[in-house]
């Protein structure tokens, strides 16, 4: 609908006005539009076709007196063109120097340093959620009693990374007895996840006690019962907030601090988040776009991260709406290709 509206002339001009209110963050008169010497039109072909996209609605006059700056409705028919280009020129790409941790396990750190390499690439707000444990294929698993009441599920993926949950238990059961579940697991389930064992059990559990006692049924009672309170959760790793509470003439800063709290109850933002783009798609969503409390004034820039063609988990940047998105798009679009071959080929060399 964009398209049909706007010829090729209207939408550069639209984005010079963008990409010039991107960088200095006033509004855009047709002087500055003409001085960027991109466009062959005269002022007043540039004030026409100026007044024309504010009935559109893709830009506004704050004041009568003032140039105009983009609506969010300019926005998403500037970033839509950028998401729609093949390739961006290689200028506009973040060269990113830092290696991944090399020849380890941790997967944490992995994505702990793929949050940083974001928020420091992008001066704004990095995310990355990691992915639940029960619905990761498992190539080993074992589970360790820590106390009466708690088991650490240890879980050794496909692509060779370790991976830790803490499960409270609403039965004791011995470390005997969690070596048995293990080893029948492993055995009878192998590149299953836990959701995967768990309907296993609850359809077939009388065969299996049969064969190792009341042990899978307290293990069924332990996975069921973390399930249904809720435990296994995502992780979300936050780098940069301070980035974005320093830019407090782009934000309601009582806003931005109620954001801050509901990212902290996390659950909210990985349903947000979960919905919005598969596997090697980068999705930007601007201001209500994202129908999240208090990010009228942000935008974020995401994509998921995975294995063999399997979502593992979201990355991304938070910003204001005055981000360079020329620049930001490319940025997670390549921080999450290079974390999922880091997965791929993990423990050996991957430079980003």
């Amino acid at each position: 609908m964009v398209r049909s509206a706007l010829r090729d002339k209207d939408r550069k001009v639209l984005h010079l006005v963008i990409e010039n209110f991107v960088r200095h963050g006033r509004p855009v008169s047709s002087g500055a539009v003409s001085q960027a010497r991109r466009i062959s039109a005269s002022p007043a072909t540039l004030r026409n076709i100026m007044a024309k996209l504010e009935d559109l609605g893709f830009l506004a006059q704050p004041h009568t007196s003032a140039g105009r700056v983009p609506t969010d409705k300019g926005l998403r028919a500037y970033v839509g063109a950028l998401l729609d280009a093949k390739a961006l020129p290689e200028e506009r790409v973040p060269v990113i120097q830092e290696d991944f941790p090399q020849r380890t396990a941790d997967f944490d750190s992995l994505l702990l340093q793929a949050c940083r390499i974001l928020a420091d690439s992008s001066d704004n707000l990095g995310f990355v959620i990691s992915p639940h444990i029960f619905r990761l294929p498992f190539e080993h698993l074992r589970f360790v009693k820590i106390s009466d009441r708690r088991v650490l599920a240890i879980v050794v993926t496909p692509f060779h990374m370790v991976l830790t949950e803490t499960i409270e238990s609403p039965l004791s059961m011995s470390q005997a007895e969690l070596d048995r579940a293990s080893q029948y697991i492993n055995q009878a389930f192998p590149g299953r996840t836990l959701l995967a064992v768990r309907d296993a059990l609850l359809r077939d559990l009388p065969k299996h006690r049969m064969k190792y006692e009341d042990s899978l049924a307290k293990l069924l009672e332990l996975v069921k019962g973390s399930l249904d309170m809720g435990t296994g959760e995502h992780r979300i790793y936050l780098q940069g907030t301070s980035r974005l509470l320093g830019k407090a003439e782009l934000f309601d800063m009582a806003k931005l601090r109620s954001l801050f709290q509901n990212f902290e109850e996390k659950a909210s933002l990985v349903r947000l988040l979960s919905d919005f783009v598969s596997l090697g798609r980068v999705k930007v969503l601007i201001g209500s776009e994202a129908n999240f409390p208090d990010v009228e004034d942000c935008s974020l820039v995401l994509s998921h991260y995975g294995y063999s063609n399997q979502v593992l988990g979201t990355l991304g940047i938070i910003g204001p709406k005055r981000l360079p998105y020329e620049r930001i798009i490319p940025l997670v679009d390549r921080m999450a290709k290079r974390v999922s071959m880091a997965i791929t080929i993990f423990g050996r060399e991957v430079s980003l």
